[in-house]
């Protein structure tokens, strides 16, 4: 049984390939159909509605899934985010799936858990 430890290996590392390749698949994908249909532009325009609000900006890319924070400033192919830790990050627009306003309950207070 313990000669067997190095397939299991093989074989984690050939599902990680794979995942990769298909995570590259579709990031080419929605590139070039967005390149086709200029919807870099309208996403642009959209995202500027968000400026100065608290968001979680769904992408394609991010380990988690998305990320959390007020949206300071947008350009032709990119955002700046403030995270509440205070550190800024920038995320392609070409990678975003979806803008989200922060739920937040009734009293104005932030939502503990957020279900999508």
């Amino acid at each position: 049984m313990a000669n067997y430890w190095w397939i299991v290996v093989i074989l984690i590392i050939f599902w990680r390939i794979r995942k990769r390749r298909r995570s590259a698949a579709a990031v080419w994908q929605i590139q070039t159909r967005r390149k086709q249909n200029k919807e870099n532009i309208i996403m642009k325009e959209l995202a500027k509605q968000f400026i100065g609000e608290e968001c979680i900006i769904y992408t394609i890319t991010s380990n988690d899934g998305s990320v959390q924070g007020v949206i300071k400033e947008i350009d032709d192919s990119g955002m700046i985010i403030e995270r509440n830790s205070g550190e800024r990050e920038i995320v392609n627009l070409d990678f975003v799936t979806r803008i989200r306003e922060y739920p937040r309950k009734k009293n104005g207070k932030k939502k503990g858990l957020v279900l999508d």
